[in-house]
């Protein structure tokens, strides 16, 4: 991928950041420049598992830091949230890429890479809006409440001109078609959001807890981001969930959501906001920065059906050199520069400067 000059310039600043960091609580402080020349000195390999809705933003993240650190290289296989968590707890890859925070199950695990008597942390990098996105032709500006969401991906509304879609849609000729219903066929926490969200909003229809795994045997299954997509673009009156991202240039829809009394077009700020006026997750370590979704928001323009996506690592490695290579590498990734280009290339929301802060200060406690 071509290194943009954002990604540049926020490789410098941000490494350049964490080094003077370092230099500072070790020496009492010293010049950006020596600790740009310092920065600049990181080199291994380290390498990543999980989310593939985090695909584009690590592509950038890793063109980024990369472009500034010759000898660094790090891998990045988006399998999906549910193979990268069993991955790095099996010691198959140095850090995972999640769309769930790990579980409290998960967190008594036996971390194959961490210290002895030390475990992982969640550390929040990628905010993004999850979109419904339908392949019908003729219709646009689809407009869709959490009920009749719940209804068509548990199976109960098999028609587009159903009269619960028609409600929502007046003046809209729906089509007499089949509707097909397109999920998830991994573990994945994309999945776990987008059930939270049914679970918690629609929780008469939608009977089945969160799970990363799709509850219900409807529709037809893909495998990751681009596999909901694609067999979403190439079957007609489909429908699908998925993180922003992976729409692109598929020509996919997005319908709007009903948020309270009013239809909200999907935006990434809106979820931004969402996940900014969410709680902290509870009976989390201090450095575990997991937040509980408020998915019943209903702020004006909030999108509720949100991600976070998480970097998981330990919070201390058995190898120190591989623990500093992850702990500066996440760093870099929530710097503002980061996060900004990520938001340019994948559409994500940026962290507020607040959870920046307190992602920054948790990676940098990574040893």
């Amino acid at each position: 991928m071509k290194l943009t000059r954002i990604a540049q310039l926020g490789a410098v600043t941000a490494v350049a950041a964490l080094a003077l960091a370092g230099c500072a609580a070790n020496e009492g402080g010293t010049s950006s420049s020596s600790s740009a020349s310092a920065a600049a000195q990181l080199s291994g390999t380290i390498n990543g598992i999980g989310s593939s809705a985090q695909g584009t933003a690590q592509t950038t993240w890793i063109a980024g830091i990369q472009g500034a650190n010759s000898g660094l290289t790090i891998n990045y296989d988006p399998q999906g949230s549910g193979a990268g968590r069993k991955s790095f707890i099996s010691g198959a890859a140095d850090f995972a890429g999640s769309d769930a925070a790990l579980k409290d199950s998960e967190l008594k695990s036996t971390f194959a890479l961490c210290a002895s008597g030390t475990s992982a942390i969640d550390l929040p990098v990628y905010i993004s809006p999850i979109a419904i996105a339908y392949n019908v032709a003729g219709v646009k500006d689809l407009k869709l409440d959490a009920n009749t969401i719940a209804g068509i991906f548990k199976g109960d509304i098999v028609k587009w001109n159903d009269p619960k879609v028609a409600a929502l849609n007046s003046g809209a000729t729906l089509p007499d078609a089949n509707i097909t219903v397109v999920h998830r066929s991994d573990d994945s926490g994309t999945t776990e959001n987008f059930t939270d969200y049914l679970a918690t909003v629609a929780p008469t229809v939608w009977t089945s807890p969160a799970s990363q795994t799709f509850p219900f045997q409807v529709g037809d299954a893909a495998k990751g981001t681009s596999g909901v997509v694609d067999a979403t673009k190439n079957a007609a009156n489909s429908i699908t969930y998925v993180d922003e991202s992976g729409i692109g240039t598929s020509g996919l829809q997005v319908a709007q959501l009903k948020v309270g009394d009013s239809f909200v077009k999907l935006s990434a700020e809106g979820a931004a906001a969402v996940v900014a006026a969410s709680p902290s997750a509870s009976g989390r370590a201090t450095n575990d920065l997991a937040i509980k979704i408020n998915r019943a928001d209903t702020s004006a323009n909030a999108w509720p059906l949100v991600l976070v996506s998480y970097i998981i690592a330990c919070q201390q490695y058995q190898d120190a050199a591989k623990g500093a290579l992850v702990s500066g590498y996440a760093q870099y990734i929530a710097s503002d520069a980061a996060q900004q280009a990520a938001a340019k290339q994948a559409g994500s929301a940026p962290l507020s400067a607040d959870l920046s802060k307190r992602v920054i200060a948790a990676a940098a406690s990574i040893k």
